[in-house]
C-alpha cells in the first residue's frame, strides 16, 4: 500500500533530507508551497505530515504558536502522524547529560522556553506527534548552518574555526542518517506511543575530537581558532538574529549529549554512517 508524505519547509535543511529519504522509500510526496497551497487541502488523506516549518530564530514568538496550531487541526482532520525535528534548546544548560526522553525540559532562555511551549502543546493536542531530537546538523550542501558557514568554511586555508570551548562534547546529527530515520520512525508510527519523544544520538563530538577527524579527512594539518563572538554583541543591539544567537551560545560551552536507549529500542537495526565518512561528505561542497 502506498503511504503519503506532506513536508512542510521542503526546501529546508530537514526538509529537504527528509524529502529525499520518503522518495527513496517509496513514499508519496507531497511538497507544500505556502505562497499557493492551502494546509488543511493539501494534508487531506496524507499518512504523515513533517513539519519542517524554521522561522528565523526572531520571528518565533509570533509564529511558531500559530504555525503548531494549524498542523495540529491538519492533522487531526486526517489523523496523521505529526513529525518534529526536535532540538536540544529544551533542556537547557542545568540539565545533566546525557538528554533524554526523561530529562528535564529547564530551558530558562526565551526560545528554549519557546520549544518547551510547543513539545507541550503538542504533548496535549491528543495530536499523534513524533519528536525526533537531535543535536545540530552536518548536511551534504552548504545550507547555512553553523558547521558549514562557520566551522568549516575555512577548512581550505587550513582552519578550523570552533564557536566554543573546544574540549566541550557536542551532540551532532548527519541529515542523511536523521532523515533515515525519520522514515524508518513514520514506517512505525501506528505502534508509537501517541505523543512520543525520540532523541537521536549521532555523534557526540568535542571541537579538538572533530578537528582532528576533520585533519584526517583532508589528510592535512587544521589549526583550530576560536570564533570571536564580539562582531555579534556588537551588532545585537540593531541585530535581531545576533541576540538570538547569543542567546543560544551557551550550548557551545555546555558539555551535552544524547542518549541512544530509546531509538535504538525502536530501531535496533539501525546503522549509521561512519563519522569519518559523514565529515567527508559535510565537506564534500568545497570541492
Amino acid at each position: 500500500m502506498t503511504r503519503t508524505v506532506l513536508i512542510l519547509g521542503a526546501s529546508g535543511r530537514f526538509g529537504h533530507n527528509a524529502a529525499r529519504a520518503f522518495e527513496a522509500a517509496g513514499w508519496t510526496l507531497r511538497r507544500f508551497d505556502r505562497t499557493r497551497d492551502s494546509l488543511q487541502q493539501a494534508a487531506q488523506g496524507v499518512d504523515v505530515i513533517v513539519n519542517a516549518w524554521n522561522p528565523a530564530y526572531p520571528k518565533w514568538a509570533r509564529q511558531v504558536p500559530d504555525l503548531q496550531r494549524a498542523v495540529q487541526a491538519a492533522a487531526r482532520a486526517t489523523d496523521a502522524l505529526v513529525i518534529v525535528p526536535g532540538n536540544v534548546y529544551v533542556f537547557g544548560a542545568a540539565t545533566p547529560a546525557p538528554w533524554s526522553a526523561l530529562s528535564a525540559h529547564a530551558a530558562t532562555n526565551p526560545l528554549g522556553r519557546i520549544r518547551i511551549e510547543m513539545e507541550r502543546g503538542y504533548r496535549q493536542s491528543g495530536v499523534r506527534t513524533l519528536i525526533l531530537r537531535s543535536g545540530d546538523f552536518l548536511d551534504t550542501r552548504a545550507s547555512g548552518n553553523w558547521f558549514d558557514s562557520i566551522i568549516a568554511k575555512s577548512l581550505p586555508k587550513g582552519v578550523f574555526t570552533y564557536p566554543g570551548r573546544p574540549d566541550v562534547p557536542h551532540a551532532w546529527a548527519y541529515l542523511p542518517d536523521l532523515a533515515r530515520a525519520t522514515v524508518a520512525l513514520a514506517g512505525i508510527g501506528r505502534d508509537l506511543p501517541t505523543f512520543c519523544d525520540v532523541p537521536f544520538e549521532g555523534y557526540t563530538m568535542s571541537g579538538d575530537q572533530m578537528a582532528a577527524e576533520l585533519a584526517r579527512v583532508t589528510g592535512r594539518p587544521l589549526r583550530l581558532k576560536r570564533m570571536s563572538w564580539l562582531p555579534l554583541r556588537l551588532a545585537a543591539p540593531v541585530w535581531p538574529m545576533g541576540r538570538s544567537l547569543i542567546e543560544m551560545s551557551y550550548l557551545w560551552n555546555t558539555p551535552h549529549s544524547l542518549s541512544p536507549d530509546r531509538f535504538a529500542a525502536l530501531l535496533p537495526g539501525f546503522r549509521p554512517t561512519p563519522p569519518n565518512e559523514a565529515l567527508a561528505q559535510a565537506i564534500s561542497w568545497q570541492a
